[in-house]
């Protein structure tokens, strides 16, 4: 069992080196390293398995300490693996921000535009381009008459609470 064990928990130590690179590798390289992790910790269980058989088969004086040993390694993998299971998810959302940003990048927001649709419908329907500068300026004269109806209701509403409280 203790070859078995000293290896495993070699390997252990390999793998926590090489999460160290997933931070400094490229994009080319990143899937291979993320790969060969993957399967380093895939090993790494299924030698587990078989050091868990191992130490049940140990001298009574000795299986606690082995099965102890067995279960702090399980431990340490199972943190690798999840280190690994973060890193990939952080690199994924990294990724679809990306994406995302370059998609906003590549449109164009235009007003002008919108405008210009506007006006080429309105022609296409028969309306001339007099006619819709006159109904823009109808537009805008209709808010300044809005604004003054409000002002004036709001000057009878005050005259009317005034006088009659």
């Amino acid at each position: 069992m203790e070859p078995l064990y000293q290896q495993t928990h070699k390997q252990v130590h390999e793998v926590q080196s090489h999460m160290g690179r997933l931070e400094t590798a490229d994009k080319q390289s990143l899937h291979l390293v993320e790969n060969e992790i993957q399967a380093s910790i895939d090993q790494i269980f299924s030698r587990l398995e078989r050091l868990e058989i191992l130490s049940s088969k140990e001298p009574p004086n000795k299986r606690q300490n082995a099965k102890l040993r067995v279960d702090q390694l399980k431990y340490d993998v199972q943190h690798l693996q999840t280190a690994l299971r973060n890193f990939q998810h952080r690199r994924y959302a990294r990724e679809q921000q990306e994406r995302q940003r370059e998609e906003l990048l590549s449109r164009t927001f235009t007003t002008n535009g919108t405008q210009k649709k506007i006006l080429d419908i309105a022609n296409m329907l028969g309306l001339s381009n007099t006619v819709m500068r006159l109904i823009e300026k109808r537009a805008f004269q209709d808010k300044y008459f809005m604004i003054g109806g409000m002002l004036l209701t709001c000057v009878v509403m005050f005259l009317v609470v005034q006088y009659l409280t």
